[in-house]
């Protein structure tokens, strides 16, 4: 498969990259780093890079910057750090991309155990990544021409084994599954 991984040398990126390079042939994307650029807070430079790109089976995202604070020092503009780069990012990703992707191919959104299990000082991160869920259930009802979407769900990435991580986005992707929320290490 050809695969466009977003974010490919954060942290995740790093640990996805040589695994999923062993069988595919994988194309990365980053605001300051990989073979493409790609600044996920700008539609125009999503649409850009699907310009670029032809034939492309698989889209990964585990990119996506979000505010990390507390509530009383939470505003909106803090808020939308988040929304506009990790949340409508990734939406934009899709409704951007679905216009590229191959036929059955697949789009994986990263979310996060915040949307879940938030924990005091990540409000932002709780609604970002609830709203990352709530729209990959919601379009996988309605993709076209067999294309799937799922979301990767991580808890604090230090903490999870390396296979596992790998083994939840191998899952989405190789796979045939459509709608799932994919938890990891909760």
């Amino acid at each position: 498969m050809k695969i466009l991984l977003i974010g490919g040398n954060g942290e995740i990126g790093k640990i996805l990259k040589p695994a999923f390079a062993k069988n595919h042939e994988i194309i990365s994307a980053g605001r300051n780093s990989g073979d493409l650029q790609i600044d996920l807070s700008d539609i125009n430079s999503i649409k850009k890079l699907f310009k670029e790109i032809k034939n492309i089976d698989a889209c990964i995202c585990v990119a996506g910057d979000c505010f990390t604070g507390d509530l009383l020092s939470l505003d909106e503009e803090k808020l939308n750090i988040g929304i506009k780069n990790k949340l409508l990012g990734q939406v934009n990703l899709v409704l951007v991309g679905q216009k590229y992707l191959n036929d059955n191919g697949s789009f994986t959104l990263t979310s996060g155990k915040m949307a879940d299990k938030p924990i005091k000082n990540n409000i932002s991160k709780a609604i970002v990544n609830g709203g990352i869920n709530s729209f990959v259930l919601a379009a996988s009802l309605e993709l076209e021409r067999g294309i799937r979407i799922n979301a990767i769900s991580p808890g604090k990435v230090s903490d999870i084994p390396v296979n596992d991580l790998v083994n939840a986005y191998l899952k989405s992707v190789e796979s045939s599954i459509n709608g799932e929320i994919i938890k990891v290490n909760y």
